[in-house]
């Protein structure tokens, strides 16, 4: 997920009326189309740029001796069919293989081209989640957007062929990827790809040069969690990825990882402090969002940080995060 710019704040009344916090207004958004080609990031490895354009992803593909292995589909249908497309004429015959970082509708709701095409596998969690959470997700992006509501028309929520627990390894001849659960974070099932120990694939844990899109939607959604978030970002510097693939923005290295979680911990801090203070959430989230403004001009997207704020100030006080 992410929001367009230059009006973060705007509201539209969609969610709103839904007993939801209101999104940013979305309604001049560009249609969210993935284009180009793929590019090669590594050895086999290759992405198609979101371009920064809202609601696109970064889309993956590894591409093997004996099979390739796809990541991420695009907002709905049509976008799915343009990523098979990509993927089969990089594998030229050879088996493929789907797995999306997480259930978000940019980056899993394209799903439906592959069926029968791919073999198509998720966590366990994940596929929980899309269950759970799939129909009303179609329902809050088709209120933000006419262009998204147009890519959204025809979805159908695709399940996976495999599931798993913790961990997957993918031979795909000559290179190889290790699927890991890492939830909750940004969602109760988020996945990364962990490539030849050198490319990390992270969905939307990392977005370059935007504050992270924190989905806290009470009580729509209110998985997010912030402390475990933290964590993950550390599991992710201690694998020490040459590249990393953000779920949106340019691809990048470990200095995102840092950077990232560095903001989610001083939300998390501040937040503590504040709350302790008695400041009511949105008193903090005021507050918070000045100083992070501040202090990370070049970032788009400030829209999130007030929500990231709700979201530990729901929670309560957590236990320090390991970093």
């Amino acid at each position: 997920m992410t929001t367009a710019q230059p009006s973060p704040g705007a509201a539209h009344p969609g969610p709103a009326a839904a007993g939801q916090p209101a999104l940013p207004d979305q309604r001049d958004a560009p249609a969210p189309v993935v284009r180009g080609d793929p590019v090669e990031v590594s050895d086999g490895v290759f992405v198609i740029p979101d371009n920064r354009v809202p609601l696109v992803p970064n889309v993956g593909f590894v591409v093997g001796d004996t099979a390739v292995l796809v990541i991420d589909t695009g907002l709905g249908p049509r976008n799915g069919a343009h990523v098979l497309d990509q993927a089969r004429r990089l594998a030229g015959g050879r088996p493929l293989y789907l797995t999306t970082t997480h259930f978000h509708p940019e980056h899993g709701f394209g799903a439906q081209a592959f069926r029968g095409a791919a073999t198509i596998m998720y966590n366990a969690a994940q596929r929980a989640e899309l269950r759970r959470k799939g129909a009303g997700y179609i329902e809050m992006f088709t209120g933000m957007s006419p262009a998204y509501a147009a890519e959204l028309r025809d979805v159908e929520l695709t399940g996976p062929d495999i599931t798993y627990d913790g961990q997957a390894e993918i031979d795909l001849g000559g290179h190889t990827a290790v699927l890991q659960s890492r939830g909750p974070a940004h969602t109760a099932s988020d996945q990364s790809i962990h490539v030849d120990g050198r490319v990390l694939f992270t969905g939307d844990l990392l977005e370059t040069r935007s504050f992270p899109i924190v989905p806290y939607f009470p009580p729509f959604d209110t998985d997010v969690d912030v402390a475990g978030w933290i964590t993950v970002l550390g599991q992710f510097l201690a694998l020490d990825p040459a590249v990393v693939v953000p779920g949106h923005g340019e691809v990048t290295d470990t200095t995102l990882i840092r950077d990232v979680r560095d903001y989610l911990d001083y939300v998390l801090r501040q937040t503590a402090r504040l709350r302790a203070d008695g400041a009511s959430p949105d008193d903090a989230a005021t507050a918070i969002e000045k100083d992070a403004r501040a202090r990370w001009t070049t970032w788009d997207s400030p829209y999130w940080i007030g929500l990231a704020v709700r979201a530990v100030y729901q929670a309560g006080p957590p236990e320090r995060a390991t970093t």
